[in-house]
């Protein structure tokens, strides 16, 4: 360790209680770990901060000595973001957790960044309203990493991403100025959108330690529909069909011919055989009678693309067993294949069987499988790699980088949902083009001139 980042922990140590200073290695190992696959890269010590104030000292120390500074949280993101690629000191936000105002006249809540996104969704579900953003880590994963990464989920398709419900924010800078952004109102438009940059920039402009979120009245019923199809093509054939058809449904959720055999190990269900895709779709109101008739006319749209019969959920107990068969799918694939890769991708929705189509021929190819699932009805495909062995690697990355280039070339995007952090950084250039990333370079380094705020992620490293 280099005398600047001895001198900066001399100071740490001096301004924050021992049992809020990390320095332990076996404990500093969680603190440089995501639901990634790059394994740990743990920063030199990691401080569990209570305020913005606290941020501001913690970045005072780090611009002195010219240390990185990493967030974390629940560390359950899919791209490397919170890994200390060059040691330093992570900011970890897990003890501001606390819901600080559900307000139902204004329909908005002010929440910490640590708030769990399952928690609010609960606690304002039993005031009548909704928070909808749904990604599936919504048991683990926090408010601030949603804002950081811009999370969706399979409710996205109807009511949007983290970004539409983001309507202020309280923010760290790297220089010391503890920003706040946005407005409690639902319109408005002074200035420059600094809140809507702030979320999806990947905790690479400021730590958020404050959000103030849209909420809508909840809608108090639900319905659930799984169809099972002979082919992909078919089943994306039944999305247009539902889509131009008038009907918005709240998901539309897409599982391959790979997918639904692993999610067949635990399903309820039991699939018609030689069944090559499914789809899980789901339509909510407030008038009871019109979610059902939704749903009924929905499965007459479908029914002459379905294998077999359209299984609508009759209770609340039938619900969570579809939805089982979708959110523990990428559970079953890694039991299955330990080693699997998942990369989430986006195209426009005329071109999911030919992005579907062309992840399994890169597999082919290279000999390996490849399972893909996700939101159909906004293009949103998680494609997940499925291999067995250490020494297949170089295979498997060679297989996302193929993977990744064709969603680009069929005018999608290399990441929908997960981020660019590490795991994608050589890709974003290939998307975005050079101007788009040297700008993009320029204004990291308005926020964060000296470089130490989450260095590595998002950018190649030069």
């Amino acid at each position: 360790m280099t005398d600047a980042r001895d001198a900066a922990l001399r100071e740490l140590e001096a301004a924050f209680p021992r049992e809020r200073l990390v320095r332990d290695p076996e404990r500093l190992e969680a603190y440089g770990r995501d639901e990634s696959d790059l394994g740990a890269r743990p920063p030199d010590a990691a401080v569990l901060v209570e305020s913005a104030e606290e941020i501001r000292a913690i970045f005072a120390v780090a611009s002195r000595h010219r240390v990185p500074v990493i967030p974390v949280a629940a560390r359950s993101g899919k791209s490397g973001g919170v890994l200390a690629l060059h040691g330093g000191i992570a900011v970890s936000l897990e003890r501001m957790n606390r819901i600080l105002e559900i307000s139902p006249e204004d329909l908005v809540a002010r929440v910490q960044p640590a708030v769990v996104t399952g928690v609010l969704q609960a606690e304002v579900e039993r005031h009548g309203l909704f928070y909808p953003p749904d990604p599936n880590s919504l048991e683990m994963c926090t408010i601030g990493g949603n804002v950081a990464e811009n999370a969706g989920g399979p409710r996205a398709l109807k009511y949007g991403v983290t970004r539409e419900y983001v309507l202020g924010l309280t923010a760290v800078l790297p220089t010391g100025e503890i920003l706040r952004v946005g407005k409690r109102s639902i319109k408005g438009v002074a200035g420059y959108d600094v809140t809507a940059l702030l979320v999806g920039s990947e905790g690479t402009l400021g730590i958020v330690t404050e959000a103030t979120l849209k909420l809508l009245p909840r809608p108090r019923h639900v319905a659930t529909a799984l169809v099972v199809f002979a082919s992909v093509a078919e089943a994306a054939r039944a999305v247009n069909e539902v889509l131009q058809g008038g009907i918005l449904p709240r998901c539309l959720e897409l599982l391959d011919d790979v997918s639904l055999a692993a999610a067949a190990k635990t399903s309820p269900y039991r699939f018609p055989p030689g069944a090559g895709a499914a789809l899980l779709v789901e339509t909510d109101g407030n008038d009871e009678e019109q979610v059902f008739a939704e749903i009924v006319r929905l499965a007459e749209k479908v029914q002459a693309h379905a294998q077999g019969e359209v299984i609508v959920a009759q209770n609340e107990a039938q619900r969570r067993d579809v939805w089982e068969t979708r959110r523990y799918l990428s559970v079953n694939l890694k039991a299955l294949h330990p080693l699997k890769l998942s990369e989430d991708v986006a195209v426009p929705r005329s071109r999911i069987p030919e992005m579907i189509a062309r992840a399994k021929a890169v597999g082919a190819r290279l000999g390996l499988t490849v399972a893909t699932y996700g939101h159909a009805g906004d293009g949103n495909l998680h494609c997940n790699v499925l291999f067995d062995r250490p020494e297949e690697r170089p295979r498997v990355d060679e297989a996302v980088a193929a993977i990744l280039r064709d969603a680009v070339d069929l005018g999608g995007t290399i990441t929908g949902e997960h981020g660019v952090g590490v795991a994608k950084r050589d890709f974003l250039e290939y998307e975005q083009g050079a101007e788009v990333v040297a700008l993009e370079r320029r204004l990291k380094a308005a926020f964060d001139p000296l470089g130490i705020l989450n260095p590595g992620k998002i950018f190649p490293e030069r």
